[in-house]
């Protein structure tokens, strides 16, 4: 894999290269992802869960389901956008600045579906609503882990790109946990009907919290060396995303596609499974969102050990393992989802899964910004990594659950 994160960038220059702390750069690019995926991850839960009663409840409930589903994918159209906006003032005016704007953008759309009206006040309004509030989450989405994964690489030692990247990818099992978490302790108290009512609603409006949080640790940093020193070698380019398009074309392609698998992994066995064992399975989604729970320590502990092995072993080496194992596991996963209630099949599916994906994962945080040059490498790690997503996880939900429907749930594999 060609590395053009040059190293004369860090090596020649350290006079002039004074880096953050490692903890301030651990907490602010983990921060920005953490509340990324759980915002991400309430809505994925909830659409899974609760959308299809609440704004969708005059059609089937497979249909509901579907049509819930496709909201969930709205995001992910417009995070190319995103990334386009984002990308252009990140390599333009500087990380620090963009990442707050960014953060900002996705924590107030987040906030605003958690106070929508439902389908009973509102009727396709509602509907409307939902798809342009999660749409504009998608935009902020756009510029956050390109960002994040510039603070921490553009920071780190050269030997030590790798981990460094693995920071902001810790920020996906974060904020799954405390989104998930949230659910699981708000289904041990209330009832399925005051889920529905206004349940639903907490973690979209706890994100605020969290935003306000996120905010006040960018605040705290410093923009990143590299660009610092671009910026005063007067090599930062006025036209960001002409520049990546007509000279990084290739590396845009091989970016999406090596985090596409990624993505379509993640929510196959985040989103689609969750639905798949609550309906068909006969879990309760409170019990299967304690798997979930469970599962996702595997996905932190190999995101960080797949990482030391890229700085070691090198990217290629990780990431060709890993999907090598990938098409194993989707020749024999359905198997493991057999049966009612099949607590030990349906935990070794999740584990077996996030230990894969951590491992496909953690060196994507490296792998992407080594891709691009200082004076383009937001855009061009942001649009691989929004292209991935619709490319691998859009409709990833979606069509898992037409497949399962109507071909089995072989075909999904």
């Amino acid at each position: 894999m060609n590395n053009v994160m040059e190293s004369n960038e860090v090596s020649g220059n350290n006079q002039k290269l004074v880096r953050d702390s490692v903890r301030t750069v651990i907490f602010a690019s983990m921060v920005g992802t953490a509340i990324e995926f759980f915002d991400f991850y309430a809505y994925g839960t909830a659409a899974a869960a609760y959308f299809p009663k609440v704004f969708f409840p005059e059609v089937t409930p497979t249909i509901a389901t579907l049509l819930s589903l496709l909201t969930f994918g709205v995001a992910f159209v417009a995070r190319p956008l995103g990334s386009f906006v984002f990308g252009h003032f990140g390599d333009k005016i500087g990380r620090k600045k963009t990442l707050v704007v960014s953060l900002l953008l996705m924590g107030l759309a987040t906030f605003l579906i958690g106070v929508l009206p439902s389908y009973q006040t509102l009727g396709l309004t509602a509907v409307v609503l939902l798809c342009t509030c999660r749409f504009v989450q998608g935009i902020g989405l756009g510029g956050e882990w390109s960002g994040a994964a510039l603070v921490a690489t553009e920071n780190a030692p050269e030997n030590r790109r790798a981990i460094y990247g693995a920071f902001p990818e810790l920020g996906a099992p974060l904020g799954f946990f405390l989104s998930n978490g949230l659910f699981f302790v708000l289904e041990s108290w209330l009832t399925p009907a005051q889920m529905i009512t206004f349940g639903w609603r907490v973690p979209f409006l706890a994100s605020a919290l969290l935003v306000v949080v996120g905010l006040w640790v960018r605040a705290r940093m410093q923009e990143t060396p590299l660009f610092r020193l671009a910026q005063a070698k007067q090599q930062v380019t006025k036209s960001p995303l002409a520049t990546v398009f007509k000279t990084s074309w290739r590396q845009i392609i091989q970016g999406t596609l090596i985090v596409a698998v990624t993505y379509t992994l993640f929510y196959t066995l985040a989103t689609w499974s969750l639905t798949y064992a609550t309906s068909n399975l006969g879990f309760s989604n409170r019990e299967y969102l304690f798997l979930l729970m469970g599962a996702i320590f595997v996905f932190a502990a190999l995101i960080v050990y797949a990482s030391k092995l890229a700085d070691k072993f090198g990217r290629r080496r990780v990431l060709l393992t890993s999907s090598a194992a990938l098409v194993i596991f989707s020749l024999f996963f359905p198997y493991l989802l057999q049966g009612q209630r099949n607590f030990l099949g349906a935990a070794a599916f999740l584990v077996i899964g996030f230990a894969l994906m951590g491992i496909a994962f953690g060196p994507v945080g490296a792998v992407l910004p080594e891709l691009f040059k200082t004076e383009v490498r937001y855009s061009g790690a942001g649009i691989s990594y929004n292209l991935a997503a619709i490319l691998g996880a859009a409709f990833a939900p979606t069509i898992a659950t037409w497949l399962a429907d109507n071909w089995g749930i072989k075909s999904v594999g």
